[in-house]
């Protein structure tokens, strides 16, 4: 197994499960295919399970890639004073799935998703770019008006 697939075995299932699948939209950003299932057996073969220990990665997978257009157009409204095609594309893959959470994840309070990108951000991001995910972050969780610290279900 190649140590660059390798997540953070120190952390729980659930950010395991978030920072593949913000790693895998990275990817897909990068390169689209047509195969969608393919891609995915052999990302998750390389990160050294199969796909049963990333139930909520496929989930944010394909809620990300369905709503793409959707969450770009958030984003676009969230950064008004910056270029979109600016931004990061690590931190791009970041908002798209934190804010996938943010907005169908109705039973996950929006700070713990803030939270967990800023914790995952720390391995891939800069302080800057932490810095300009948790103001974006903050502006989404408040125009998409959720309770911050619990469930919307």
């Amino acid at each position: 197994m190649d140590d660059d697939f390798i997540i953070n075995p120190k952390w729980s299932q659930r950010r395991q499960n978030r920072c593949a699948a913000f790693r895998f939209i990275f990817q897909w950003e990068m390169n689209k295919s047509d195969n969608l299932q393919f891609d995915l057996d052999a990302y998750f073969s390389n990160l050294g399970h199969n796909a049963d220990y990333f139930p909520y990665a496929i989930e944010l997978i394909g809620g990300v890639i369905e709503k793409v257009a959707i969450l770009d157009s958030i984003i676009r409204e969230l950064v008004q004073n910056w270029d979109f095609a600016r931004i990061a594309k690590v931190d791009l893959a970041l908002l798209r799935v934190s804010i996938y959470e943010i907005k169908y994840r109705l039973d996950v309070p929006p700070i713990v998703i803030i939270n967990e990108t800023l914790e995952i951000s720390k391995d891939f991001s800069s302080d800057n770019s932490r810095k300009f995910l948790n103001g974006v972050l903050d502006k989404a969780m408040i125009q998409i008006a959720r309770p911050t610290r619990k469930p919307a279900v």
